[in-house]
C-alpha cells in the first residue's frame, strides 16, 4: 500500500518536457502466477521450473509484459496520472527479469503537443545493478482537468492452485504397486469413471462389484470400455456391499470404494459382527482437505461414522488419523483436539475428553504424533490466534489433524470448509481390515482418484490390512469368486 492516501494527476498545463516519474517493484513468484492467471499466458518458461531450467535463460523469468505493466502503472498513477488515455506503446526487451530482481520503471516526457494534448514519453525499466531490461516509447492523451481521489485499496490475494495437493499425492503413490480395490455398486457414470481413472493412474486395479447389466449400461453411457476389467456380479446394492466385504475378508481385495449406493449400506456390511471387517480398533472416517489459505493438507475426523464417541473411541479416532498421516509421509502429525474453549471445564465434556486424550498420549496410549487440547478451531489453525491467547507448543496454530468432539460438529466443519472456504475433500474410513473410500455421489474423478491414492499409500505404508498389491496388467478373475472379465 502506498504511503500516500490520495492519487493526483499532473495536467497538461503542469507538465514540462523533461518531467519524470518512477516506481519500483521487486518481482515475487506470486507476481508471475498472478500475471499468468489474469492474462492466461501459461508459457512454461514462466511457470514450470523444470522446463525453464532447460531453456535459454536457465530458469524462471517474468512475462515480458509484467515489466510493461509497471510502465503502464507509472503513466496511470504518476505521470500524467488519472485521466491519461493510452494511445500507443512500443517496448524492446533487452534482458530477462528473474524472481527477486528489483525493477524501477521510469517515464520521461520527451515531447509535448499542446494543441492535441498529447505527450510522448521515453520509458525504461532498470534493475538494481543498473542494467536496462526494457526500453520503449509511450504516446498518451494527457488530462486537462485536475483529478485528486482517495487511493483505492487493493484486495488481498492469496493464490491457491486447485488440485495441486491431490496431484502431489497421486505422484507420491505412483512409485508403489497398485492395489486391488473393490468398487461397490458402480452403477453411475461418476463412480465408474472415477474408479477407472484411478486404475489408469496406476493406483488401483478396480474390481467392479454390482449388477453386471447396470455396470455395463453405466460404462456405455460414460463412453468407457470395460475390456480387461473384472466384474463381480451381484443382484443389488446390498448384495454388492456384502460381496465386496467378503472379498476383503479373504484378502482378494485390499480396499473398498463406495459407488452409487448409500453410505449406510456399505458401512452396515463392514460393521457386521460375524461377516464384516471389524478389528480391535474403532472404525472412523478421516477427511483429507486441501484448504485454500492453509499451507498444508488438513485432516478432519470423525465427521461421518461415530455420532457421539466415548473417550475410548476418541482414542481410536485420533490414532487412526495419526496412522494415515504417517503413511502419507508426515513423520510426527500434530493433532488438535477441538472444543469451544482452550481451558478444561467440567460442564463442557469435550474439554475434559481433550485433556484426557493428551494424558493418554503422554502414557503411550496414543502414539506417533503430538497431541494438544482442548483447542478452539481458531487456535488450532492460526498462529496469530494462538499467540494472542498465549498458547505455545507445537500444535497450536499449526495442526495437521483436527479432532472434532462429535459427528455433528465435525460434519458441519467439513462442509463449511468445503462450501465456504473452497476446500477439496478426499477421505477414508480406517480401523477396518481394509481402508474404505467413502465418496460423495457428486465427487468427480479427481477427488475419487485422490481418495484411491490415500488408500493405496495407507495400505503400503502402515495400514492395518496386509498389502494386496498386483501388477497393473493383472486383475484376473481367477482369484475372485463369481467374477467375469
Amino acid at each position: 500500500m502506498s504511503a500516500f492516501p490520495f492519487i493526483e494527476n499532473r495536467t497538461l498545463a503542469e507538465i514540462r518536457v523533461g518531467d519524470t516519474a518512477s516506481l519500483t517493484r521487486t518481482l515475487q513468484a506470486q507476481d508471475i502466477s498472478l500475471f499468468a492467471a489474469v492474462s492466461g499466458d501459461v508459457n512454461p518458461a514462466h511457470l514450470d521450473r523444470d522446463y525453464a531450467a532447460t531453456d535459454r535463460f536457465h530458469g524462471v523469468i517474468a512475462h515480458g509484459l509484467w515489466g510493461g505493466s509497471l510502465i503502464s502503472a507509472v503513466l496511470g498513477t504518476e505521470l500524467p496520472g488519472p485521466g491519461t488515455i493510452y494511445l500507443a506503446q512500443s517496448l524492446r526487451f533487452l534482458h530477462p527479469v528473474r524472481i527477486g530482481d528489483t525493477i524501477t520503471a521510469r517515464v520521461t516526457v520527451r515531447e509535448k503537443d499542446e494543441a492535441r494534448a498529447r505527450l510522448v514519453l521515453d520509458c525504461t525499466c532498470v534493475d538494481a545493478a543498473g542494467t536496462v531490461v526494457i526500453t520503449g516509447e509511450a504516446e498518451v492523451l494527457a488530462p486537462t482537468e485536475k483529478v485528486r481521489r482517495s487511493r483505492v485499496l487493493l484486495p488481498e490475494i492469496a493464490l491457491h492452485e486447485r488440485g495441486a495437493a491431490w496431484r502431489r499425492l497421486i505422484e507420491a503413490a505412483r512409485d508403489l504397486p497398485p492395489i486391488r480395490m473393490a468398487i461397490v455398486h458402480p452403477c453411475d457414470a461418476l463412480s465408474l469413471t472415477g474408479a477407472l481413472a484411478a486404475g489408469r493412474a496406476g493406483l488401483i486395479v478396480p474390481v467392479l462389484v454390482g449388477p453386471q447389466a447396470k455396470i455395463a449400461a453405466a460404462a456405455e453411457a460414460a463412453g468407457e470400455a470395460l475390456d480387461g476389467i473384472v466384474v463381480v456380479d451381484a443382484p443389488h446394492s446390498h448384495a454388492a456391499a456384502a460381496q465386496a466385504v467378503a472379498l476383503a475378508r479373504t484378502g482378494a481385495v485390499a480396499a473398498l470404494m463406495k459407488g452409487a449406493l448409500h453410505t449406510d449400506e456399505i458401512m452396515t456390511a463392514a460393521l457386521d459382527r460375524d461377516a464384516g471387517l471389524r478389528t480391535e480398533r474403532r472404525m472412523s472416517h478421516v477427511y483429507a482437505l486441501d484448504v485454500p489459505h492453509y499451507p498444508k493438507p488438513l485432516f478432519l475426523t470423525d465427521a461421518a461414522v461415530t455420532i457421539a464417541p466415548t473417550l475410548e473411541e476418541k482414542r481410536d479416532i485420533v490414532q487412526n488419523a495419526i496412522d494415515l498421516c504417517r503413511a502419507l509421509g508426515i513423520p510426527e502429525p500434530k493433532a488438535a483436539i477441538l472444543s469451544a474453549v482452550e481451558t478444561v471445564a467440567t460442564k463442557l465434556g469435550s474439554t475434559v475428553d481433550a485433556a484426557s486424550l493428551c494424558k493418554m498420549a503422554e502414557r503411550g496410549q496414543i502414539t506417533g504424533g503430538r497431541i494438544d487440547g482442548p483447542l478452539a478451531f481458531d487456535t488450532a489453525v492460526s498462529r496469530d490466534a494462538a499467540r494472542a491467547k498465549g498458547l505455545g507448543g507445537a500444535v497450536a496454530g499449526d495442526a495437521d489433524i483436527l479432532v472434532a468432539p462429535d459427528l455433528v460438529s465435525g460434519n458441519m466443519l467439513a462442509k463449511q470448509l468445503i462450501h465456504l472456504a473452497g476446500a477439496q475433500a478426499a477421505g477414508l474410513v480406517l480401523g477396518a481390515r481394509v481402508p474404505i473410500v467413502l465418496t460423495s455421489r457428486s465427487d468427480g474423478a479427481e477427488i475419487r482418484t485422490a481418495s484411491c491414492a490415500l488408500a493405496q499409500l495407507f495400505v503400503h505404508r502402515g495400514g492395518i490390512a496386509p498389502p494386496v498389491a498386483v501388477a497393473a496388467e493383472q486383475g484376473a478373475a481367477t482369484a475372485l469368486p463369481g467374477a467375469a472379465a
